[in-house]
């Protein structure tokens, strides 16, 4: 394994397609390909689904493009032994809706207090409603928000991940076995709708453009309900990657299945108000993340 087969990996799963992944990289389709095949053969297993949309990510795919991740993270700080600027000081207010908050921000706050240890974040939980005011009012420096929600002009929104959103189902279930699954058959299961962070409110917007309505069994704010219900065979639900996990809290495993018509992803990202002027702590912690979510193109030679 090199980390060249890594920073390859990492864009095609970004950007879907092997042709648009070899775009940004500069290079050959075929560089792209044999570096995954041999990765694959590395690790193996097999990390993406070849369809004639693209390259789709397998469970296996989902979990190791997190090790990636970190992999990248962590040779880029070997290689910019600068990143980590003792000099910066200072508060950072940052609010973070539900969603973000317990499954996007906690590993990337851990490595800002170390990269700078005298920049103090204040977190705060809140809907986008009230972040909204909040960065206007200028009670809050910063937001990590679902950038796909935020609707208000006076708000600079910057995405750094677009997660794709899926059909979860338990183990054996019927439609595991179908070819394709559209809103047609999802429409013909009970489902749970999850509400948090307007999610209900994004799930309908999508659901009203096709001919079909969701046969709701329950709403709930619970990600983990809506895990455990799944795996337990009472319904099935349609989520974003980034809140995936295989396995209930009982223990029981839950499948994904990509529908046939197109879902909206859920895009994560920072907000800030446009005529901010920024500090040395708020350009710290957008150039972190821009770092974190921009595949390194420096880093190694082509």
């Amino acid at each position: 394994m090199n980390f060249r087969q890594i920073k390859y990996f990492v864009a095609t799963a970004e950007l879907g397609q092997v042709s648009r992944a070899a775009m940004e990289l500069s290079i050959s389709q075929s560089a792209i390909t044999t570096a995954i095949k041999d990765l694959e053969s590395r690790v193996g297993t097999r990390l993406f689904d070849r369809t004639t949309q693209g390259m789709e990510l397998t469970q296996s795919g989902r979990r190791f493009l997190e090790t990636a991740y970190r992999l990248l993270a962590t040779i880029e700080e070997a290689l910019n032994p600068g990143a980590t600027d003792e000099e910066v000081s200072g508060t950072l207010s940052v609010a973070a809706t539900y969603t973000v908050l317990g499954y996007f921000l906690p590993q990337h706050l851990e490595r800002l207090e170390r990269r700078y240890p005298n920049v103090r974040i204040q977190l705060h939980e809140q809907s986008r409603e009230m972040i909204e005011d909040g960065l206007v009012t200028n009670r809050f420096d910063m937001a990590v928000v679902l950038t796909s929600n935020v609707n208000n002009p006076e708000l600079t929104t910057e995405t750094l991940l677009s997660s794709r959103r899926r059909l979860w189902v338990p183990t054996n279930h019927h439609m595991l076995d179908r070819q394709s699954v559209g809103f047609k058959e999802i429409a013909g299961e009970p489902y749970i709708m999850l509400t948090v962070d307007e999610a209900a409110h994004t799930a309908l917007r999508y659901w009203s453009r096709t001919e079909h309505q969701p046969s709701i069994r329950l709403r709930t704010s619970s990600v983990e309900a809506v895990r455990s219900i799944v795996a337990n065979g009472q319904g099935v639900a349609i989520l974003s990657d980034m809140v995936y996990r295989p396995w209930s809290l009982e223990g029981k495993r839950i499948e994904t299945i990509i529908p046939a018509e197109p879902v909206p992803p859920m895009n994560v990202g920072l907000a800030w108000r446009k005529s901010v002027e920024m500090t040395p702590p708020m350009r710290i912690f957008r150039d972190y993340f821009s770092d974190q979510y921009q595949t390194p193109q420096s880093l190694f030679p082509q």
